[in-house]
């Protein structure tokens, strides 16, 4: 039915009809299940996007649906304002209402949160293990001029940031710190505060007594902890967290003490990084604002191309990573002492790694985004038959930037690039990089010809009742989001369904903490706040406590320590140690829940 609504309204929007696409719909779920929302429409929306950016549709995209014609029977009522019916050529003046359409119906369901079949989840994980090789395989087909190449553009870029951290880890200034999520050895919140174990490798860098205690008088705590030898280490724990119906996304759970001492090299790697002018116009790690306005303003000029890499994280070499840090010593030897060197892979056994690291380690994101902004810039190197100088980089910025695994690098360029990247061991994901059309797509933001077409998703399954609390919070998100990108009929079909789930549903502000209805139109009113004045409403707000996790002794004095000495390093002007019972409640919240009471509507 949701469907059946967006597919009407959108079928206004572009002065057609959806009828028959809305029965097609109906006819293909009772006969394939949700996996035809989940699955194949997103199928499609990738075929589509790929014939935006060839400019014509071939008969190798959209398998499965018949065509009339240059272009498939489904959606042909906005298919006609975007390509040319009996050629299947992008017309000159092709529809935006329509391209969004196209998108959004066929992407709406892509990124549901419900896990993969066992079948799927095997799969993903013999590609953990294939993927493994490939690096290994990759490195060792890796010439000598493509490595002294790597080495030689890694100085260039990161020697000064590289010898600050080099420093830092010298003279013992690196500040250790507990990530929010689970750790290979079961250790959660303030528990991870008294972890007992610390591999020898790590002992040799990074001492125990001077990260594990809070100061020298608590020396006879050390002698419960177990350093253990290399081969006897907690590997990394592979597992699958949700992503679509098509593949899980598979991550790595590092052991708490490396993670620990890898948060600590993070805040290091990341102050250093962002105190040059010339990285930091190159790589983003908090704020992707900058590859999503580079994406749209290419989309209407076509100056820059996007790219994206399949399986990024777990292709890159702890072989390149060694080769940037040949020049640093200490922080070579830190970083190699933080790295967990084999994995647990369910139903495959342990295995050594050859990537540097996978999702999950605090290192892997800022490692994958150096590494592949000096690939890239090799390729731009070759492409200009000219060798590269910080001086003769600095016409680059604004035209390459790297966030993560997301690529902008501009258009002449492309080819080159792409052979640097496969060289060195990469694949890019051709279905999710463009650079020849009007479309590009850069950190979740879409564009066509400078216009945002990007599309809002249903991330859960439709509420049973309102103890469903995930499901009721991001039904009412989905529904604010739909109500910004102008979907106000279908709003007003998901408003009754919501209302019979709730008991109170306001109209507020963003900023507000109650579940409401957002708007253009301003807040509802229903009485001032006792004590503030402040307009206020009865509804639903969210509940969510971390759980009871009492820590005393010297890991609360620990933890006190850490908190301090992080603030005074990078925010000297944050309160930090006033957070409210923090060491009787620690990590991630078990549990959601609403509960109905008057609260501010701004």
């Amino acid at each position: 039915m949701l469907w059946s609504k967006l597919a009407e309204e959108l079928a206004s929007w572009c002065c057609t009809s959806a009828t028959r696409d809305i029965k097609t719909v109906t006819t293909c779920i009772e006969h394939e299940g949700l996996s035809f929302l989940t699955i194949t429409l997103p199928a499609f929306a990738k075929d589509f996007e790929l014939a935006l950016d060839r400019g014509f549709v071939a008969h190798d995209l959209f398998t499965g649906f018949r065509f009339k014609g240059g272009l498939p029977r489904f959606m042909g009522g906005y298919l006609e304002l975007v390509f040319d019916r009996d050629s299947g050529v992008l017309v000159d003046a092709p529809s935006i209402d329509a391209i969004l359409a196209v998108r959004q119906l066929s992407l709406v369901y892509s990124k549901i949160s419900i896990p993969c079949s066992d079948a799927r989840v095997r799969k993903a994980m013999r590609g953990y293990i294939d993927c493994e090789n490939d690096v290994r395989r990759a490195m060792v087909r890796l010439g000598r001029g493509s490595r002294l190449d790597f080495s030689r553009i890694s100085r260039l870029l990161y020697a000064r940031a590289f010898a600050k951290v080099d420093r830092e880890v010298y003279y013992g200034k690196v500040v250790p710190r507990h990530g929010p999520g689970a750790t290979a050895d079961g250790l959660r919140g303030n528990g991870k505060l008294s972890q007992r174990s610390w591999p020898r490798r790590l002992e040799e860098v990074f001492s125990c007594s001077e990260n594990l205690l809070p100061n020298w008088s608590f020396y006879d705590q050390l002698e419960t902890v177990d350093i253990v030898e290399p081969g006897s280490e907690t590997p990394v724990k592979v597992i699958s967290v949700p992503k679509t119906q098509k593949t899980p996304r598979i991550i790595a759970m590092e052991p708490t003490c490396m993670q620990y001492m890898q948060q600590g090299l993070l805040a290091v790697i990341l102050e250093a990084l962002s105190e040059d002018d010339l990285l930091d116009s190159f790589l983003g790690f908090d704020d992707q604002t900058p590859n999503q306005r580079m994406a749209e303003s290419s989309s209407a000029d076509g100056s820059l191309a996007t790219l994206d890499l399949s399986e990024a994280s777990d292709r890159v070499a702890y072989d390149l990573v060694e080769t940037m840090l040949a020049d640093h010593p200490n922080f070579a030897i830190g970083v190699d002492a933080c790295r967990s060197r084999t994995a647990s892979v369910p139903g495959l056994g342990e295995v050594s790694l050859s990537k540097f690291a996978s999702m999950g380690s605090a290192l892997c994101f800022p490692f994958e985004a150096m590494v592949f902004l000096t690939v890239v810039l090799i390729g731009i190197e070759e492409s200009l038959s000219t060798t590269l100088t910080r001086e003769s980089l600095k016409p680059l910025r604004g035209k390459v930037r790297i966030y993560g695994d997301d690529i902008v690098i501009p258009v002449e360029h492309v080819h080159s690039v792409l052979r640097s990247l496969e060289t060195f061991g990469f694949v890019t994901n051709v279905r999710k990089s463009f650079w020849n059309g009007k479309f590009r797509e850069s950190c979740g933001k879409d564009y066509y010809d400078g216009c945002d077409v990007s599309v809002t998703k249903f991330r859960h399954r439709w509420p049973s009742s309102r103890r469903d609390a995930q499901e009721v919070i991001s039904l009412v998100s989905f529904r604010n989001h739909l109500y910004f990108s102008g979907f106000w009929r279908t709003c007003e079909f998901l408003d009754d369904r919501i209302r019979k789930l709730l008991r109170e549903f306001p109209v507020v502000l963003p900023s507000s903490p109650v579940l409401g209805r957002h708007s253009f139109l301003g807040y509802d009113t229903q009485r001032l706040g006792p004590y503030l004045h402040d307009p206020q409403v009865r509804g639903h707000v969210v509940v969510a406590r971390s759980p009871v996790d009492q820590l005393d002794d010297w890991p609360a004095l620990l933890k006190w320590f850490l908190l301090k000495a992080r603030a005074e390093r990078f925010e000297p002007e944050a309160d930090v140690v006033s957070f409210e019972g923090h060491l009787e409640r620690s990590g991630r919240p078990q549990s959601v829940n609403t509960k109905l009471r008057w609260a501010s509507a701004v």
